[in-house]
């Protein structure tokens, strides 16, 4: 894979994942207790043995930016080995990037510099495991100029995806967007072909279209104008996802609203998760600070029902449950519950005290936000609205940092 630049734009707004994402871009966002939503995309490059890969920020990339620095500097530029991050460089205009193609477009001196033979643009923002040297091989065994990651979707999930079309042989003829109709796989009847915004390009192909793009009046964007443009003058194939989760169905998630967030972590702490964080044959890399293990205390439990227990969730290191419990739920490092405090059905992220007598249910508390005794979250919605963002499915967000009266 040395012969691969991997190119990961990284520079969502995550509009509809606000609050979570008033400070910091979409991939930088927690999830799992442990990770950055950006970690699963830079991890599957790491086991595919893809070495140089380029993080294109933009949006608010401070916490981004921080987060790679920490845990993602171990790779050796002396062998060739890099993680780097470009923001806009304005090298061809003062613009900022203008859609996904438009980005690379702008990076070009970069790709031209290193000189690769595939290019491999993906997104930091799914959740996903997908070894790209398979996809990598597919491409090269169809002799392909572009080829497109694809996942199986039923045809009434498929109204919500851009629908790629194909024929027999999987080589692209046409595309749909968000289809009331969608075509489907030829030999599979009921599944069509979403795409995944994963590419892979012969380089010396990839950069005559996006220079002829950047003449244009477009939307700069590959899966809206680069890709047609290209699928009637060379070879672009649908490459069918392999999962490397290794479960019965294939996992890929877009965790781009409150309500898709919050469940993709309930999954989580299920008994039988559907994403499987522990398989030791497919590390995911992170940050993790040197924090003391989780603690629990007050066993005795006596009237009042003080006891320090969690149950059928996770978490993280220097989280202590002091007297309080904890269920179907996902911490952070470094939050503290309180004694006689029930929380459930919730994600708290790092730094969270929860103070004495609180009871907090279908809640989000993101950074540095201490929760006064007594409190009540996630059991009167009409209260919440006044205080807190509320999602249509009745998650109740607390904004990072946010002062809880």
């Amino acid at each position: 894979m040395a012969n691969v630049l991997a190119m990961i734009m990284a520079g969502g707004r995550g509009e509809r994942l606000h609050p979570l994402t008033q400070h910091r871009a979409k991939p930088a966002v927690p999830f799992g207790g442990a990770y950055r939503i950006i970690d699963f995309t830079l991890s599957n490059c790491i086991n595919s043995k893809i070495r140089k890969i380029v993080v294109l920020t933009q949006y608010k990339s401070h916490s981004l930016e921080r987060h790679l620095n920490l845990g993602w500097n171990f790779l050796n530029p002396e062998l060739g080995e890099f993680i780097m991050t470009l923001p806009p460089q304005q090298r061809v205009d003062e613009h900022w990037y203008q859609g996904t193609a438009d980005a690379i477009y702008q990076n070009l001196y970069t790709v031209e510099k290193e000189d690769p033979e595939y290019l491999l643009v993906l997104s930091g923002d799914h959740i996903y495991k997908m070894d790209y040297s398979k996809m990598l091989a597919y491409h090269r065994r169809k002799k392909a100029d572009a080829t497109v990651g694809a996942i199986e979707v039923s045809r009434e999930e498929a109204s919500s995806f851009g629908i790629v079309e194909v024929d027999a042989d999987y080589t692209i003829t046409g595309f749909q967007e968000k289809p009331k109709r969608p075509k489907t796989i030829p030999g599979k009847d009921g599944l069509s072909f979403a795409s995944m915004g994963i590419y892979i390009f012969n380089t010396k192909t990839i950069t005559k279209y996006l220079k002829e793009d950047a003449a244009k009046k477009t939307s700069h964007d590959f899966g809206k104008d680069i890709i047609p443009s290209m699928h009637n003058r060379c070879k672009v194939v649908a490459y069918n996802f392999q999962d490397e989760n290794k479960k019965k169905a294939k996992y890929w998630r877009d965790v781009g609203t409150i309500d898709s967030y919050w469940e993709a972590n309930m999954d989580l702490a299920s008994v039988d998760p559907l994403f499987n964080l522990y398989d030791s044959n497919w590390p995911l890399r992170t940050y993790q600070g040197q924090f003391p293990p989780a603690k629990f205390v007050f066993a005795q439990e006596f009237k009042g029902g003080r006891m320090g227990v969690s149950l059928d969730s996770i978490v993280s290191g220097g989280a202590i449950i002091s007297g309080g419990r904890v269920q179907n739920s996902v911490l952070s490092q470094n939050v503290r519950v309180n004694s006689y405090s029930d929380v459930r059905d919730s994600i708290i992220m790092e730094n969270v005290d929860i103070g004495r007598h609180c009871r907090i249910k279908r809640a989000i508390i993101d950074k540095d936000v201490t929760v006064p005794e007594g409190s009540t979250i996630g059991y009167y919605l009409e209260d919440d609205m006044r205080r807190f963002t509320v999602s249509p499915g009745g998650i109740v967000v607390v904004a990072k940092g946010q002062v809880i009266e």
